[in-house]
């Protein structure tokens, strides 16, 4: 594991690099706009995906390392995931843009642009909670790319079946919120809920080729 510092237009982020020894992908995630890469979803694919080849880069946006609690609006998100971007395809292997939340926002609206092997939207917030009108379904169909969601069943943001149809795959995370916190009473556990999503994500990028 190794961490630097990357200058963009929008202040200094930071990526944190988990190498798979015989690397054939870079994942590279960033987080939502209330919290940062201890994510357990982020950890957890850190954790699990370089033994299957993939390295992964955990993005920590630019106003995430200057210490504020609020992110700033999407068009400045987009700036600074932009400015990242060199240093995720420095490796010189195909890079899946990838995100939580208004990470997963960011890595739709980008893809194309940036040349993205594909996007990985993990929690895509499709409305705000209790505004099913305020869809933001276009980013998501808009990727351009092959195309996971990983959703909790229960995400205020949007479950499951409230996505439209679309070319994109998603895996359902049982009982899961935003964050994929599942209730004690749930059917499955936390451990569970998590290699729920570790195991989409690994079958997800071995179809990539």
């Amino acid at each position: 594991m190794k961490t630097e510092t990357i200058s963009t237009e929008t202040g200094d982020a930071r990526i944190t690099w988990h190498p798979a020894k015989q690397p054939r992908l870079v994942l590279a995630v960033s987080h939502g706009a209330g919290g940062g890469i201890e994510a357990r979803d982020l950890q957890a694919l850190a954790r699990v995906l370089p033994v299957h080849g993939v390295t992964v880069a955990l993005v920590e946006q630019p106003w995430r390392v200057a210490g504020k609690k609020l992110a700033p609006a999407p068009k400045t998100l987009d700036v600074g995931w932009r400015g990242i971007w060199p240093a995720l395809v420095r490796p010189g292997l195909p890079v899946i843009s990838g995100g939580r939340s208004a990470g997963a926002r960011v890595a739709c609206r980008t893809a194309v642009e940036l040349g993205a092997a594909g996007v990985l939207a993990l929690s895509f917030p499709l409305h705000p909670p209790g505004r099913p009108e305020k869809s933001r379904a276009g980013e998501l169909l808009g990727s351009g790319v092959p195309t996971l969601v990983v959703q909790g069943g229960n995400d205020p943001f949007g479950k499951p079946e409230e996505f439209p149809e679309g070319s994109f795959e998603l895996a359902e995370v049982p009982y899961g919120d935003h964050g994929f916190a599942v209730p004690k009473r749930a059917e499955v556990t936390q451990d569970e809920a998590v290699t729920v999503i570790t195991d989409a994500v690994v079958k997800w990028v071995g179809s990539l080729g």
